[in-house]
């Protein structure tokens, strides 16, 4: 299930969103001094590509420094890929085979909003660190 839906978030969403994490990092890279942000953009880009079954987690140890970088984050380039993700999700809940993927859209809002202090680990690694995740794209169906 993974796979598949992997697949069709890689080309109805993922790849645009990937590309447009890719601008996001360049635009960092140029300003020099916010190439921090640049690795993060690309970190992110890889997420977007293949979401499911990975998760977003709390980094333990993160603090003031973290907090500082997401508001710098937030102004540069946070709000508009977090527009993106959701002018993406609302283009994709239109359709009834676009629903999961829209939905998965606007649950990758919040980490392109403050990425700092996260990092994005597999749904299982998440489950054996026994770690809260913030973003759960599921890796297979669950059952009750």
């Amino acid at each position: 299930m993974r796979v598949i839906l992997n697949i069709l978030w890689f080309v109805l969403a993922g790849v645009w969103m990937a590309i447009a994490y890719c601008i996001a990092a360049l635009i960092c890279f140029i300003l020099i001094i916010t190439i921090p942000f640049g690795v993060a953009a690309l970190r992110i880009a890889v997420f977007a590509l293949w979401p499911f079954g990975k998760t977003v987690v709390r980094r333990p140890g993160a603090g003031a420094p973290s907090a500082v970088g997401n508001v710098i984050w937030f102004v540069l380039c946070g709000w508009w890929l977090a527009l993106g993700h959701l002018v993406t999700g609302v283009l994709l809940c239109l359709t009834l085979i676009g629903i999961p993927l829209g939905l998965a859209n606007f649950k990758l809002i919040p980490v392109s909003l403050v990425p700092f202090g996260r990092e994005i680990v597999s749904v299982d690694d998440a489950r054996a660190r026994d770690l809260a995740p913030e973003v759960a794209m599921p890796a297979r169906a669950q059952r009750p």
